[in-house]
């Protein structure tokens, strides 16, 4: 039999393929390793160093303040800009287009009036005897329709009619378009009573710094939740809204641009909707910058810092509330009344207070509201109500000159005499 034989020396096989098992090794002064012929440098480069820093910065976590979304304001200044432009361009325009048409009415086709073009005056009381005319017409439809009722029906139809349009008949055009802003804040009230669409009015019609929403700006103005918050302020409104009405047009009548003027409710309408967003970027602007840095400070110093949903899921809710009210922009009225007219009387109802000078009154708000801010009371949104006054004594000083230049690059359509006879 074949017996095949191992040969640690000298085998065939080790013969052939000689360099196999032939490489030498080496001991280490610690382990027993190949050496290798390549030699490794220990010390590192400063591009290594570097290079290894930037590493371990871009992987390690982020702190708190840096995972944190902090709300801007930009949308919110560009849409307070664009909003107040739009608003005055429309109200001048269709000024402009109403002062046109009873020029133009009065000089060709009455006879009544007194020589030459008619003024601001004539042509509002022009617009005021169209007014009662209509009111009487719907008075006469009101009675043909329930002619065929019993007669205490008719009677009692005939009499909330007239109930209900005499103090409109009696009242300034001023005082009306107050009534009208009050009527629409209650109709949105109205919803805030529907449960089913309380979700929708809190996110559209209360305006929330932390929701990057601009548009809330404008509807969270005329919008109220709570019943007493919108008798106060629909009353407020009425009263502070027909005097600044005076005012614009006792301005009017004195600039030396001497426009004529039919109407002043959409000059009023175009303050009420700029002082309404003025004010609420000023409470958006305090909350952004001021209200949530501190409070991302204030967590950021705690021994554990918690996720931002966490951190902020309790703690903004009870320091930045979502607003919402015509607060605002009736302080910006209240202080246009207050400079235009010093030696007047305010009497409050709640709580009742005897006649007292308005400027004693506005410079109690203003300084309750300092209070506001200092003591971090939350029943009111303080802040609006100082972006408010700030927005009325800017008014005050300018208002008129910004309203003629509106009025200016918005050209009437017909002129009877830019520079006629005032009232």
């Amino acid at each position: 039999m074949f017996s095949p034989r191992f040969h640690h020396h000298g085998s065939p096989i080790l013969q052939r393929f000689p360099t196999v098992f032939t490489r030498n090794f080496r001991p280490s002064s610690r382990l027993w390793l190949p050496r290798s012929s390549v030699n490794i440098t220990t010390k590192s480069t400063p591009e290594t160093l570097r290079f290894r820093d930037e590493l371990i910065r871009s992987t390690s976590p982020k702190s708190f303040s840096d995972r944190v979304r902090y709300p801007g304001i930009r949308n919110q200044i560009l849409f307070f800009t664009f909003g107040s432009f739009v608003a005055y361009s429309v109200a001048a325009k269709l000024t402009n287009y109403d002062t046109s048409y009873w020029a133009q009415k009065l000089s060709l086709g009455s006879s009544i009036w007194i020589i030459g073009p008619p003024g601001s005056d004539q042509m509002r009381k022009a617009r005021y005897f169209e007014y009662a005319k209509v009111m009487q017409n719907g008075l006469d439809k009101v009675r043909t329709t329930v002619e065929s009722l019993p007669m205490m029906l008719k009677s009692f139809a005939t009499w909330a009619y007239i109930y209900a349009a005499q103090p409109l008949v009696d009242a300034k055009e001023g005082r009306r378009v107050c009534w009208t802003i009050a009527a629409m804040n209650t109709g949105i009230w109205v919803l805030w009573q529907i449960p089913r669409l309380r979700p929708i009015m809190r996110t559209s019609f209360t305006h929330n710094p932390l929701s990057g929403k601009s548009y809330t700006m404008l509807t969270s103005t005329f919008s109220h939740k709570s019943f007493l918050h919108l008798l106060f302020n629909s009353m407020a409104l009425t009263s502070f809204g027909s005097a600044t009405c005076e005012y614009f047009i006792r301005e009017q009548a004195n600039s030396p641009l001497r426009m004529q003027e039919s109407t002043i409710q959409y000059h009023l309408i175009a303050f009420l909707i700029s002082a309404g967003l003025f004010s609420s970027l000023a409470s958006h602007m305090i909350s952004a910058r001021i209200t949530f840095p501190r409070l991302v400070s204030k967590i950021t110093k705690t021994k554990i810092q918690p996720t931002t949903t966490q951190a902020l899921s309790t703690s903004v809710k009870e320091s930045i509330r979502p607003s919402l009210g015509v607060s605002g922009a009736i302080y910006s009225a209240v202080v246009v009344t207050a400079l235009a007219y010093p030696q007047s009387e305010i009497a409050l109802i709640f709580p009742p207070t005897p006649p007292i000078p308005i400027q004693w009154g506005v410079g109690a708000l203003v300084t309750l509201d300092c209070i506001g801010v200092i003591r971090g009371w939350r029943l009111f949104n303080h802040y609006a109500h100082l972006g408010g006054v700030v927005f009325g004594v800017f008014y005050y000083a300018y208002g008129p000159e910004i309203w003629d230049f509106f009025r200016t690059i918005n050209p009437m359509p017909y002129r009877s005499s830019s520079r006629s006879r005032s009232d």
